[in-house]
């Protein structure tokens, strides 16, 4: 055997000499007996029971697909996906709502109000959309010449909206009332004209706030006021500046209700080509993050007229936007209100650009000016600053500790300078995120 195997593997197996395919193989270089008895013979020699067959040349390689093609494959067909979803969403939607309204009444004739009249107004030319107005001069401004001169002096309104100061006719016959008077003023001006709402009329808040001593927001104001528990009831809100709304640019809100009927039929009143309109059930999530926000873009305000760069621009959000959700998810808020377009979609929106008055307050506080100085030199509300004092209230009735807010609470009432407030909240226990 061992015979055997020597001559075996002294005999190449595979000449070295290129092969030729046209003449058949020359077997005589093998030892024709030996091999084959040992290969049928034995199992332990795995080398030649393992021997590779004759190697040839390999085909042409087929062609690779291409990741790039397959990607964008699969990008279009979800694309597709998403546009099929929104026409058969469209076909069931109701869209008779706009054809029977007639009559729409805003109360309030400031910027947000203003323009979402105009919004209203485009939607249908034969809709009668009234503003009530407290101003003698933009009421005249409106009618005579369509434009507010207070807020919008170069935006034209449609000629299908009217002012007046008179509460009994603007709200006679309405069919929809847009609440846009601030938070601090409206119980007292609603029960001053509680008598001309029909009780069936659905109102629409505008209005973001804490009402400062009784820490009420627009859900128990309104209905309060007017001395009626089942006035239907909406908030609208999210991340909207009432110029960009009056430039027709994207936007997108939500209204919250309780009666979900009511908060589909306002969607289908409002929602337009560039106007997005979701709907919730959570009122309180809805309003309180409105509400908050204002505050905390004070303190966002206040980094910036600090120079205080980004990263401490980004961690006092962070924590503002914790402070929120401790606080609205124990009032009974949904954590996903918090995180959507009214939470954190008008937080981004309030604390990081230069439109938000709330931001500019907090900007001009941290550069410095007094409080009284920055109000009396503007010609709107920035509702955070009498908001700020009602926050730490309604945290306290919850059990909720919330330092940045806090904090400029303490700014606001000048008990303690932008500059110490930093160093404090630095200065807090290194703890668990939660």
């Amino acid at each position: 055997m061992a015979a055997v195997l020597e001559a075996l593997l002294a005999t190449p197996l595979f000449s070295s000499k290129p092969h030729n395919t046209n003449s058949p193989p020359n077997f005589h270089t093998f030892p024709s007996k030996p091999i084959l008895l040992t290969l049928r013979n034995t199992h332990s020699h795995s080398c030649l029971a393992n021997a590779s067959p004759p190697q040839h040349p390999a085909p042409a390689s087929l062609p690779q697909p291409d990741p790039n093609r397959d990607r964008r494959r699969i990008v279009r067909v979800a694309w597709e996906k998403i546009l099929r979803w929104s026409r058969s969403w469209r076909s069931k939607a109701n869209t008779d709502i706009l054809q029977r309204t007639n009559k729409v009444v805003v109360l309030g004739g400031g910027s947000f109000g203003t323009a979402m009249a105009a919004h209203v107004a485009n939607r249908k030319a034969e809709l009668e959309v009234n503003m009530l107005v407290r101003d003698p001069q933009v009421c005249l401004s409106i009618n005579e010449n369509h434009f507010n001169c207070k807020y919008f002096p170069d935006h034209r309104l449609p000629e299908n909206v009217v002012a007046t100061t008179d509460a009994k006719s603007a709200l006679l016959g309405a069919d929809y009332c847009l609440h846009a008077v601030p938070v601090q003023f409206s119980a007292s001006f609603l029960e001053s004209v509680a008598e001309y709402v029909d009780p069936g009329l659905p109102f629409i808040s505008l209005s973001k706030g804490l009402e400062l001593n009784t820490l009420r927001m627009m859900a128990q104001i309104i209905p309060q006021a007017l001395r009626n528990p089942r006035q239907p009831f909406v908030a609208l809100s999210g991340p909207s500046f009432a110029l960009e709304l009056m430039d027709k640019l994207p936007t997108a809100m939500v209204v919250a209700s309780k009666d979900k009927k009511l908060a589909n039929t306002v969607q289908q009143l409002l929602a337009s080509s560039h106007l997005r309109i979701s709907t919730s059930s959570d009122v309180t999530g809805v309003e309180i993050a409105g509400a908050l926000k204002n505050v905390l873009a004070i303190a966002a305000g206040i980094v910036e007229g600090m120079n205080l760069g980004n990263n401490s621009m980004a961690a006092l959000v962070s924590q503002g936007c914790s402070e929120i959700r401790w606080l609205a998810t124990k009032m009974g808020a949904k954590p996903t209100t918090i995180t959507g377009l009214s939470g954190t979609g008008d937080i981004m929106l309030t604390c990081f650009v230069n439109l938000s008055r709330n931001r500019t307050v907090g900007v001009r506080l941290g550069s410095g000016e007094k409080l009284e100085n920055i109000l009396s030199s503007m010609n709107q509300v920035a509702e955070g600053v009498s908001t700020a004092g009602a926050v730490i209230a309604l945290a306290q009735k919850y059990n909720v500790k919330m330092p940045v807010l806090t904090a400029v609470a303490r700014i606001i009432d000048n008990e303690l300078t932008p500059k110490k407030a930093v160093f404090e909240l630095m200065s807090l226990p290194q703890v668990e995120e939660v």
